[in-house]
């Protein structure tokens, strides 16, 4: 394999550039946005195993010269009652620890990191069409310009254009609740900076954080009957505050206060999620990240996930004697474990499930801390670990039967 094709410039994309990279391969990622991808003015977590996949690509420094730690994570009941506390994930190791992160800054650190690594990067550039040949596949854009390569790799997102190529009739799913994000300057002082407050209200699950300069980083998620895109297209943030805090102020917690003390800054969408069992690879093509398996943010592993699939596929390809095994043993290694999270974070968007009493989010998504460290480490051979294990072995005959 000499070239490998990435269309989409975005969080999942410009990591699997990086990971490829590092494996030897040489690779190309084409971008639609003329500007940084996936600017949505939101923010994101990034959990320990979102944190450790970068470590093995040597992008942990790119990544903590913005955002900021998590290390603790305390849980509040209606009532306002702490109910729980924990440290969370591996605080104790920096390049471990949680992190929070705007999504634009967080993705155009890892731009810069692939920039400064030699990587190409191709903006403007908007998928039309795939075709998949016997020695290679070819991506045509819109502006009239192609690249064909060895394989192209889907990185484009929940609405991606490649998907529709692999799996026409699949459409992203509504997850059962709309999401609100915002920032507030002068909000009242909520938990000291690193500590992570989640409140389990009676309308609404309210989360915050406070940033080292004072801001306070917040989101709601609210159950109910999708907005209309017209309605998250032309809503003000005077509008989304006025519908947010009689369901705040239901409940004696801080939420309300946060979401009063935001004055321009709040954006809204809907969850939504890919259905298990969507096919990821045609051909000489594949969809990793949202793309192939989008889940609702209850969980907070969208990011990490994404991360976790850049290091396993360039792995994959690293150790595999040819594509098709390689695409093949990635794919029985991450479907598990992905499709365990669209399950586990739909239950609790859609209400069926309630995380445990101790005020610890939902189980970690299959296959467990163990298998992951080896799918993870760098100087890990994956085709040893398939060799070694029947349940991979199982699991890429189903993944195989899916697509």
């Amino acid at each position: 394999m000499t070239e490998i094709i990435v269309i989409g410039g975005g969080i999942a994309g410009t990591a699997t550039a990086l990971a490829l990279h590092k494996a030897g391969l040489d690779v190309t990622v084409y971008e639609a946005h003329p500007e940084s991808a996936e600017d949505l003015g939101a923010f994101l977590t990034l959990a320990s195993n979102g944190m450790r996949a970068l470590a093995q690509i040597d992008a942990s420094a790119a990544v903590t010269e913005v955002g900021f730690p998590l290390r603790a994570m305390s849980v509040l009941d209606a009532a306002g009652t702490e109910v729980a506390q924990m440290e969370l994930g591996e605080a104790h190791d920096p390049l471990l620890a949680y992190r929070c992160l705007r999504r634009g800054e967080f993705n155009a650190a890892l731009q810069a990191e692939a920039a400064r690594r030699g990587i190409g990067l191709r903006r403007g550039t908007r998928l039309a069409s795939v075709e998949n040949g016997r020695d290679g596949v070819t991506a045509r854009f819109t502006d009239g310009s192609s690249a064909t390569g060895d394989l192209l790799i889907g990185a484009d997102g929940l609405n991606s254009t490649v998907r529709e190529s692999i799996a026409p009739r699949t459409q992203p799913c509504f997850a059962g609740e709309s999401v609100f994000y915002g920032y507030a300057d002068e909000a009242p002082l909520v938990a000291e900076t690193g500590r992570l407050t989640m409140v389990r209200g009676g309308a609404a699950a309210f989360g915050c954080a406070v940033s080292p300069g004072g801001e306070t980083y917040w989101f709601a998620r609210v159950a109910g009957e999708p907005l209309s895109a017209d309605d998250i297209a032309h809503g003000t943030p005077g509008h989304w505050r006025g519908l947010l805090l009689p369901l705040l102020r239901a409940d004696a917690t801080p939420a309300a206060d946060v979401v009063a003390a935001t004055v321009d800054r709040i954006m809204v969408t809907n969850a939504t999620e890919i259905p298990t069992g969507t096919p990821w690879h045609h051909g000489r093509t594949l969809i990793i990240g949202d793309a192939a398996h989008a889940a609702s943010p209850a969980t907070g592993q969208g990011a990490s996930m994404a991360l976790e699939d850049a290091v396993v596929l360039a792995k994959s390809l690293r150790d595999a004697p040819d594509t098709e095994s390689a695409l093949s043993l990635y794919e029985a290694l991450r479907r598990p474990r992905v499709e365990h999270n669209i399950t586990t974070s739909g239950k609790i968007s859609r209400g069926s499930h309630t995380p445990s009493r101790t005020g610890q989010r939902a189980p970690a998504p299959r296959p467990g801390d163990s298998d992951l460290l080896q799918h993870l480490e760098w100087d890990v051979d994956l085709s040893t670990v398939a060799e070694g294990s029947s349940s991979v072995a199982a699991a890429g005959d189903g993944g195989r039967d899916a697509g």
